[in-house]
């Protein structure tokens, strides 16, 4: 399975619409002869239209030069990544590799062709003074029908994606583009197709007092399935940031428990645990390995005994393989979508009656529960102070998390608290990444020992880590005092 990022824009003209000139726009020199293709793609969906209504098109292609089966996932900076498959057998559906990607948005439901795009392609190419692709446009004649509803739409658009050129010249061709009469579009054309279906499933965003706390609820269940197909894949970074959403809803659920059934609530955070624990199984080796990596590196060379990089490396990508397949056997199973079903309906359903005042004072009380445990941390020494520090930073995690609910509404204020927050539990974060470090480099070390290496270096990452620990409490200090600022808290007291 291939899989390409890809940047585009996509532009309307009527029919008497005319590809203006494009030399000159961001070093583009030359624009090639059009080439012509006949596409014909279906795409494929939930009977709800889960795919698109997450961000997700699947389809099967033929024609033009990357038939087969495409799955495009999310848009990120503008960009979307796109996962390539062979076409095989045109009534054999999505293929088992491709399915595993889309289980998140699809709740686990069965997808089956949703509409039909017909699309005959004229395609140039925009080369700079030395022959390089900068960019490819096309335009395009498309019919639609919508395979359930059986509404036909026709229109014209032009495509225009990057290959080697940046951001800057897909301004500018928007530009000319623009200025010759096109009008930039916003969705895509399989949104297009079945815009009338997918209107019946919007609600628009939630309103009322409680509209902030469900709006950013969903934002995180959103991420959730946004990252699904890259963290199933083993990216870092959605993984990371999949954690991170799935943190953010279970703290919003018990911060605002009030606004939802608690039995429920309670049941959907017990799964998100389990679900976030998958997650960060694969996220701590990789940080762990990424963290003792730089520490090995950044010794004297006179200090590294031993095959010290080789072994870590070696631990580390063993521990990494089980936990990237323990992840993958996570989302294949059917409790995942089972919970993003419930999430569905607990989102998506009816909620308590509330006013704006209720919802500041569960964010004063996070923040004082914060505050009230780092005090108590930094009051008690040895492991017991590592264990509060830790109690503390999590406190603060739904403190910020909390905080940004109103952020949009009250502005620079929120922001500022948010940023201190931030700021406040990355140094608590560091002082843990130290204490569990230093317990790994112990076990690593027992283990070189045991089987007859040498343990000094271990021993000298350890001490690295413990001296740095020690400065760790006057850099809190000046953190905590600086989150708890009058002009960045007054907000709160209103």
């Amino acid at each position: 399975m291939a899989t390409v990022v890809e940047r585009e824009r996509k532009f309307s003209g009527d029919d008497g619409f005319r590809l203006p000139d494009l030399t000159g726009c961001g070093g583009v020199v030359t624009v090639s002869d059009a080439t012509s293709s006949d596409l014909d793609a279906v795409y494929w969906d939930t009977d709800d239209l889960r795919l698109l209504r997450s961000g997700h098109a699947l389809r099967r292609r033929t024609g033009g030069h990357d038939a087969g089966w495409h799955l495009k996932v999310g848009a990120v900076g503008g960009a979307r990544v796109e996962h390539r498959f062979p076409a095989g057998a045109a009534d054999a559906g999505p293929p088992p590799e491709l399915a595993a990607l889309i289980r998140g948005a699809s709740r686990g439901r069965p997808v089956a062709p949703a509409a039909r795009i017909v699309n005959h392609r004229r395609e140039h190419r925009l080369l700079d003074a030395d022959g390089r692709v900068l960019a490819e446009v096309a335009e395009d004649d498309v019919r639609s029908e919508d395979l359930v509803d059986g509404v036909a739409l026709t229109w014209h658009e032009v495509e225009v994606e990057l290959v080697e050129g940046d951001e800057e010249l897909l301004d500018a061709v928007a530009a000319r583009l623009t200025g010759a009469g096109a009008g930039e579009v916003p969705v895509s054309k399989s949104h297009r197709a079945v815009a009338g279906r997918l209107a019946r499933f919007d609600d628009g965003p939630p309103t009322g007092p409680a509209g902030p706390v469900i709006g950013y609820a969903r934002a995180q269940r959103d991420a959730i399935v946004g990252n699904h197909a890259a963290a199933y894949q083993g990216d870092e970074d959605a993984v990371h940031d999949m954690r991170v959403a799935v943190r953010r809803l279970r703290a919003t659920l018990r911060t605002f428990r009030g606004l939802w059934d608690r039995r429920e609530s309670e049941a959907v955070r017990a799964e998100l645990r389990w679900l976030g624990g998958e997650l960060g199984r694969v996220r701590d080796v990789q940080v762990m390995a990424a963290r003792l990596d730089t520490a090995v590196h950044d010794l004297p060379g006179e200090l590294v005994l031993g095959p010290v990089p080789a072994r870590i490396g070696e631990r580390f990508a063993a521990d990494l393989a089980r936990s990237t397949t323990a992840l993958r056997a996570a989302l294949d199973a059917d409790r995942y979508p089972d919970l993003l079903t419930r999430l569905d309906r607990l989102l998506d359903g009816p909620t308590g009656e509330v006013d704006r005042r209720w919802v500041d004072r569960r964010i004063r009380r996070v923040v004082r529960r914060a505050d009230d445990r780092l005090d108590a941390a930094l009051a008690v020494g040895g492991a017991a102070g590592d264990v509060a520090l830790h109690e503390a930073r999590k406190k603060y995690k739904a403190a910020r998390y909390a905080v940004e609910v109103r952020e949009p509404a009250v502005g620079g204020p929120a922001a500022r608290l948010v940023k201190r927050f931030k700021a406040l539990q990355d140094l608590l974060g560091t002082h843990q990444d130290s204490v569990v470090t230093r317990e790994v480099l112990r076990r690593h070390a027992l283990r070189a020992f045991t089987e007859g290496e040498n343990t000094f270096t271990y021993g000298v990452l350890h001490a690295r880590q413990a001296e740095a620990a020690g400065h760790d409490r006057p850099a809190v200090l000046r953190a905590r005092d600086r989150a708890r600022r009058r002009k960045v808290r007054r907000w709160l007291r209103r």
